[in-house]
């Protein structure tokens, strides 16, 4: 049991669902498509929704693919795509009334010329907030992250072993990882664990296929995310196979991109 660390309470702002959207640029295009996106869509397709209460947005620069485990995954086919990451917070309690504002919303961007089609949907999926925990009771809370603007953020994903549950893999990450990550100079500052949901059917999103049950974890940091690779995250997939509770899908980290500038376009192949 770990102690001295916070699981997260119930809040009034409670975290239910994410959307998760890595998208590739195509090349020659990335100056446009940054600008797009942090001007336009980021907001009318996104953060001026129904229930949704926080976004940010990362970038994946070539020293931040390198570090990528494995190269290539389900959730990213190709080695030096998914440069840009989307991540939005939506009210617990309001997904299906979300997901409707937000299929009809981009439906309508679409009509009225609004969208970038110079890019690649590479992993845009719901997932389904399970639980989180925080280095210190007063740190901040996963409701919050987006909204901190944290150095970067670090994906790991995997399947569930047969017979493993979604609780199993928190007890661990928790109690195991967690306990050594908070207590290490690459550590996080607060972690989310979600499980991967079902795009609406009138999506125009490609929707995802999984082998098994996905997790994804969202480990927040306030330092290069590169920091200490080898002695901790470089780690992970590692570490998860120990525990014997899933397969290791994904590990990657990605900076926070700079708002009003294009600031890492030059650096993502």
């Amino acid at each position: 049991m770990l102690v001295g660390y916070c699981r997260t309470m119930a809040a009034p702002i409670e975290l239910g669902t994410l959307l998760f959207t890595s998208i590739e640029p195509h090349r020659g295009r990335e100056v446009d498509y940054n600008r797009w996106y942090e001007n336009d869509h980021f907001y009318a397709g996104c953060m001026v929704g129904e229930h949704q209460f926080a976004g940010a947005r990362f970038v994946a620069t070539r020293r931040m693919k390198d570090l990528r485990s494995p190269p290539a995954s389900p959730m990213c086919p190709e080695p030096l795509s998914a440069s840009y990451l989307s991540i939005y917070w939506v009210l617990k309690g309001f997904h299906d009334e979300w997901a409707r504002w937000a299929v009809d919303t981009v439906m309508e961007l679409h009509r009225d010329g609004r969208m970038f089609g110079e890019r690649d949907h590479i992993h845009t999926a719901l997932y389904e907030h399970q639980s989180s925990i925080r280095k210190t009771e007063h740190g901040t809370s996963i409701e919050l992250a987006l909204d901190r603007h944290f150095a970067g953020v670090i994906v790991t994903a995997g399947e569930l072993a047969e017979g493993v549950t979604i609780d199993d893999v928190t007890t661990w990450s928790d109690d195991v990882w967690a306990a050594q990550a908070f207590a290490a100079d690459w550590g996080p500052d607060v972690i989310g664990t979600s499980t991967l949901l079902p795009l609406p059917d009138d999506s125009p999103a490609p929707k995802i296929e999984s082998e098994g049950e996905r997790f994804m974890q969202l480990h927040f940091v306030a330092h290069d995310p590169a920091h200490q690779w080898e002695a901790g995250y470089g780690r992970w997939a590692q570490e998860l196979a120990a525990s014997g509770l899933g397969t290791h899908i994904w590990t990657a980290p990605y900076l926070a991109t700079v708002h009003g500038t294009d600031t890492y376009t030059d650096e993502l192949w």
